[in-house]
């Protein structure tokens, strides 16, 4: 805009001034570094930011609609991906996906629109709260209070702040009441209706409202676990209903343009190699890669999921050559007919290359190895279920070196490499079956009885024997008859294990699918908790999809939002783009703002990854058209993001160590003053990130260099707010292990053991790049550690230090209660840290706060996946508990037993709650196979949980086993001590 004047007040003395328009029908046109046309409708962006190629700018009339573009250019920007690419797709799916979306959310933003205040704060500003309506019990034996002292204002009121004594556990309602009645009282004020009043936390976009007790929102509960007084805002309706208005505009500016996007024409089939074969294009690297084979060769499988439905079909050999043409017939052992909708033809392409030469006297063994190239999946039925005829081009994505058994990849994308540059690509022809498309039926034509007769009582007996074995997943083939044959009985008695009838059900057959079709109509709803493991790759049924969506719509969006990053991660293998679950997530996302945010968050932080880029970018692109208000607040979290990659990119590649102070001069400037200020975090969309403290800010030295920005929160003076970030390191496991710890604190909660977790949080936002959350009060917290400077507590080389460091950052009465949360937390951790197998728990990793909180951070090794150094096990505890701990738990004193069994019975009863709930925890840990993360990518990497969790046993024997795991990590803990010393050790020798 600025630049804009600039040009505009030159003109003014050229002689045709009065020629031009005004600079509103102007836009600037630049090229982009990726040598892209790029039209500058965000005007309020730097130049600094925006990166033309040589600086070149042209001022041309804007053309179409100005509104719709700038839209377009806001969301593009913001998910990273150009609204632009979607349109080159020329792509029927896409189109009609796009279409459908677009209608879809901006029907829902109108709804929105049209609701009551009360209503619409539901949607926008949806209460946090605690699982449990329980008041949090206090250390030290300290009985909760009754009441509690909140301080009270009113919004734009002279009237200064007063306290007010309420019950926590009555509701907002009556705290409002209270408040108006003691200001018509004192200030003789006119009585006014309560019902028109909420609370807002000072500080924050977070409102206390409906009938929850004051001490189940998360904020009041904080309060009165650390012994604070709340601050509230009293605020009238009328402003929520400006809020609303404003959302409103925007929404009606947004989207005032927009029309539903028409059909493109049909795409003439591309013509490449020869046809009714097998012709392959190899790129020139790979060319040069495959010099020193043999031969090439392609096999091919039919896949239902994770079953394979016929034999694997194996295609000639040919020489390698530029173009490689088979021209050979591939035939699979199934008929049509049997071909479950759900279809996908699974191909990998494989090099014979010949083996290194043994050593003299080894046994001879074959010459050839196999060495695989490439994989790449395609539907056999098409979006619209029709069977696919004609040619294809599939861009194969890169195999990793692997026995021939792995070569097909039948839980991986049908989505085709988009990097066709330095891909192998494949030309397949599906043949016509006849000469009228096929087409296969829709799920209410599929008939099929789904009873059976009534069960005999020995097999009754069998049946409970077998579904009551939580850990059994593989059946023996007399057991999958008998399963099949009591399908009747399965779903009258045993509805929640539908997954172990799908599983045996013979998806190659037509009957078989019917049978499970219409036995699945009449199947009892199961629970969210439940239906969850359906959602697995190897149940792609679309009817069983679609009931599993519908038991999914019973969960609260508190569960909802417990278990949303897994349900991202299994839009990965929808097999087509429009499907039940991106609708019922877009649903509540749109009716759920917090739901709303990091479901964006999610998405958007793997649109690098090519192979989900296109499905998530569409989601994106309609979520940020139903909810256009909640641009503004994720670009500027997006613009704050991109200046702390630079800021980042800037300490870690400096030629010479650079200091605090300088890090400190580069946030002063400007653009970084203004784009790290006045947001919302994207860790909590409650916060307010309003002014940086840039004196406090730092990086740490570690190897990544993550930052340490502190925020200060100007409604409460003296309040910090931190946030570290960290560019270089995958931060999803760190996420996920954190989501678990949470869920494990919600569930003892709910059975009434509060275990003091510390309540921070993690956020990947991208490659490699996320935000963990700073716990409050952070200048409270020291590792568990050596002590350099006297101001860490150390219980590595001296039991009383760490009791001698809580005495001294806590007066005489309250370290009652420090050492009562150090015992609680230090259960609470030992248990989570055991059952999730969580490894590298050196004394860097542990830290602890003045209260006593004890806590773990940086969960980079998971599921029993523990350090080695020169091929030893370092960790050889099943978790940390360290004599140093035992010595604070029993406040200095040896005899003092009681305070450890009480300690010990923590810990039994927190993982027997665990163990009732071990499916749970085994099928969210199942669902995050499609991440891609390191240490889990397969089931056998769930098997550590699986046995940690005692599945398939009973409780005594689950609490037993438990207990023996008990024992060794007290017995052991010197291993402990010695580990914490090489670390420090190795630690002090680092440059």
């Amino acid at each position: 805009i600025l630049l804009k004047q600039l040009v505009w007040r030159r003109a003014s003395s050229e002689p045709l001034f009065n020629a031009l328009g005004d600079p509103a029908s102007y836009v600037f046109v630049c090229i982009s570094s990726a040598a892209e046309r790029l039209e500058l409708e965000a005007e309020h962006r730097r130049l600094a930011d925006v990166r033309p190629f040589a600086c070149f700018l042209q001022l041309v009339a804007r053309e179409g609609d100005r509104a719709e573009k700038l839209a377009n250019a806001q969301i593009s920007l913001l998910i990273g991906k150009g609204i632009n690419e979607f349109e080159a797709q020329k792509n029927h799916e896409v189109s009609e996906f796009r279409a459908r979306l677009r209608a879809f959310c901006e029907e829902k933003a109108l709804q929105q629109q049209a609701l009551p205040w009360f209503q619409w704060m539901e949607c926008n500003f949806p209460c946090d709260l605690e699982p449990c309506r329980a008041l949090p019990s206090r250390g030290g034996g300290a009985k909760a209070p009754k009441k509690i002292f909140i301080n009270i204002q009113f919004e734009g009121s002279d009237v200064s702040p007063f306290m007010l004594q309420q019950d926590p556990q009555e509701p907002p309602l009556a705290l409002i009441r209270s408040a108006l009645k003691k200001k018509a009282t004192v200030f003789r004020w006119v009585r006014q209706e309560a019902e028109d009043y909420t609370l807002r936390v000072n500080g924050r976009w977070d409102f206390l409202y409906g009938d929850h007790p004051m001490c189940q929102f998360k904020y009041i509960f904080s309060c009165l676990r650390d012994g604070q007084n709340p601050q509230l805002t009293m605020v009238y309706h009328s402003t929520i209903r400006a809020y609303q208005e404003d959302q409103g505009s925007a929404w009606r500016q947004g989207s005032k343009s927009s029309t539903s996007a028409s059909k493109p024409p049909p795409l003439p089939l591309k013509k490449v190699g020869r046809r009714g074969g097998l012709c392959l294009s190899l790129s020139p690297s790979l060319s040069v890669c495959l010099s020193v084979c043999l031969s090439l060769v392609v096999q091919a499988g039919l896949f239902h999921g994770s079953e394979l439905l016929c034999k694997l079909v194996t295609s000639s050999e040919v020489a390698v050559g530029s173009d490689p043409v088979w021209n050979q017939r591939l035939e699979f052992d199934i008929n049509v007919a049997d071909l479950p909708r759900m279809s996908r033809l699974c191909i990998a392409l494989y090099a014979v290359v010949e083996k290194a030469k043994k050593p003299r006297g080894t046994k001879k063994k074959s010459k050839r190895a196999d060495c695989p190239i490439a994989w790449v999946n395609t539907m056999v039925f098409d979006y619209k279920d029709q069977l696919k005829t004609g040619e294809f081009l599939l861009s194969m994505w890169p195999s990793i070196p692997d026995d021939k058994s792995e070569l097909l990849n039948p839980m991986g994308t049908v989505e085709k490499n988009t990097n066709v540059d330095s891909a192998a690509a494949l030309l397949i022809h599906f043949p016509s079956v006849r000469p009228q498309p096929l087409y296969y039926p829709p799920h209410d034509k599929v008939t099929g009885g789904g009873g059976s007769r009534a069960p005999h009582r020995s097999s009754v007996d069998l049946l409970k024997e077998i579904m009551d074995n939580k850990n059994h997943t593989e059946f023996f083939e007399d057991e999958k008859e008998l399963l099949w044959k009591l399908r009747g009985a399965v779903q009258s008695l045993y509805p929640e294990s539908l997954s172990k009838l799908l599983v045996i059900t013979k998806w190659n057959k037509r009957e078989d699918v019917a049978q499970m079709v219409g036995l699945l109509r009449a199947w009892p709803e199961l629970s969210g908790l439940h239906a969850l493991e359906l959602l697995d790759y190897s149940f792609p049924d679309p009817s069983v999809r679609a009931f599993t969506v519908k038991c999914l719509k019973k969960l609260g969006d508190r569960e909802l939002m417990q278990y949303l990053i897994q349900l991202v991660q299994v839009l990965k293998y929808e097999s087509y783009l429009d499907c039940d679950l991106t609708s019922f997530l877009l649903e509540r996302a749109l009716s759920n703002k917090r739901i709303g945010h990091f479901l964006f968050w999610h998405l958007r932080s793997e649109m690098h990854v090519s192979s989900v880029s296109l499905r998530f970018g569409l989601i994106l692109e309609a979520y940020c058209r139903g909810n256009i208000h909640h641009i503004r607040s994720l670009t500027k979290q997006n613009e704050a993001l991109g200046k702390l990659k630079a800021l980042s990119d800037i300490v870690k590649s400096g030629s010479q160590k650079m200091s605090a102070d300088d890090l400190k001069l580069c946030i002063k400037q400007d653009s970084y003053m203004e784009a790290l200020s006045d947001l919302l975090s994207p860790l909590n969309p409650s916060i307010i990130l309003s002014e940086i403290c840039v004196e406090k800010c730092k990086y740490m030295d570690s190897k990544m260099k993550p930052l340490w920005l502190m925020y200060k929160n100007q409604w409460v003076p003296g309040d910090l707010m931190g946030i570290i970030f960290k560019n270089g390191d995958d931060l999803r496991q760190d996420m996920l292990t954190l989501q678990m710890i949470q869920l494990m604190e919600n569930l003892w909660k709910k059975e009434g053991l509060d275990l003091r977790m510390i309540p921070y949080g993690c956020l990947s936002t991208g490659n490699k790049m996320g935000l963990i959350e700073v716990v409050k009060n952070s200048d409270t917290i020291a590792n568990i550690q050596r002590d350099n400077s006297n101001s860490a507590a150390t219980a590595a080389f001296n039991k009383d230090a760490l009791l001698n460091w809580l005495k001294s950052k806590n007066p005489e009465h309250k370290l009652e209660q420090a050492i009562e949360e150090f015992t609680l937390s230090c259960a609470g951790y030992c248990v989570a840290t055991y059952v999730l197998g969580i490894g590298d728990r050196h004394n860097d990793n542990i830290m602890i706060r003045e209260t006593g909180q004890l806590f773990h951070i940086d969960f980079g090794h998971f599921l029993g996946n523990f350090k080695r150094k020169l091929g030893i096990n370092r960790e050889r505890v099943p978790f940390i508990l360290t004599y140093d701990f035992v010595h604070v738990i029993q406040q200095g004193r040896t005899n003092n037993s009681e305070k450890f069994e009480r300690f010990r019975d923590y810990c039994e009863r927190a993982y027997k709650i665990l163990c009732r709930n071990g499916t749970l925890f085994v099928n969210l840990f199942a669902m995050m196979k499609a991440a891609g993360l390191p240490e889990l990518s397969s089931f056998k990497d769930i098997q550590y949980l699986k046995d940690s969790l005692a599945l398939g046993k009973t409780e005594e024997e689950a609490l037993k086993s438990f207990k023996v795991k008990f024992n060794e990590a007290l017995r052991e803990s010197w291993k402990t001590k010695v580990n914490w010393m090489m670390h420090s050790l190795a630690k002090d020798k680092r440059p």
